[in-house]
């Protein structure tokens, strides 16, 4: 793994104080525009604690807008492992303890995962955990199980990259499931519960994984009927 550097920390302590002094001032504004009577105190730092996500969600993606984190692997000492680590801190001090607490209702944390730049289709949700969300795309009326793992990057050693997730319609990944890097998954197939589909690997439509590692073990589709 390798270090993050003073002047990473340092800017992303630049932006944090941004995105927290703005949540703090939008929530004493919003205090005092309403009467609030006695819980006056725990509707500001509620406010402000909302507030804060929401602001640190534009940060997040304003810092991404102006410089992306690309597709492949990550240099050392490169401009791109100086953006990963920045963005690295986001996910480590303030949403990784939001997607990893189990607490926050499946269709906020769809919301969430899209404020975050996951492509989900309509009807998509995940109780899963999805890390990289701008590195995942799933399409319409799937679903990912509970404590389910998406992984779109690599950390080996040294070795730092993403590759994308990529999955169809109608796809189910089962509760506890770890699907790694690069791996596509066509529509309608089946991740079973526990399995681990290792990086790079390619599902099929309508097909069966199971396993550790995942191999295909059925399908959804029904085979043609013979011909008399």
């Amino acid at each position: 793994m390798r270090k993050i550097s003073i002047w990473q920390v340092a800017v992303f302590a630049v932006l944090l104080t941004i995105t927290i002094t703005a949540g703090i001032i939008s929530s004493l504004t919003l205090a005092s525009m309403m009467p609030l009577g006695k819980y006056h105190e725990i509707v500001v730092v509620f406010n402000a604690l909302l507030l804060i996500y929401l602001f640190a969600l534009i940060v997040f993606r304003l810092f991404l807008a102006a410089f992306p984190l690309r597709v492949g692997e990550i240099p050392e000492n490169s401009q791109q492992e100086f953006i990963y680590h920045v963005y690295l801190l986001f996910y480590l001090i303030l949403f990784y303890p939001i997607l990893r607490s189990g607490f926050v209702p499946v269709p906020i944390m769809r919301l969430l995962y899209l404020g975050l730049g996951a492509k989900l289709g309509d009807n998509t949700y995940s109780s899963g955990i999805i890390l990289d969300a701008q590195f995942v795309e799933i399409g319409t009326n799937s679903i990912v199980g509970q404590y389910a793992l998406l992984v779109p990057h690599v950390i080996e050693g040294k070795k730092l990259a993403h590759y994308p997730i990529v999955m169809g319609n109608n796809v189910t990944i089962g509760a506890g499931a770890t699907v790694l890097s690069g791996v596509t998954i066509g529509d309608g197939a089946i991740v079973s519960t526990g399995a681990v589909v290792t990086k790079g690997s390619n599902i099929g439509p309508g097909e069966i994984w199971g396993g550790v590692p995942a191999k295909r073990i059925g399908s959804t589709l029904q085979s043609p009927p013979l011909s008399p």
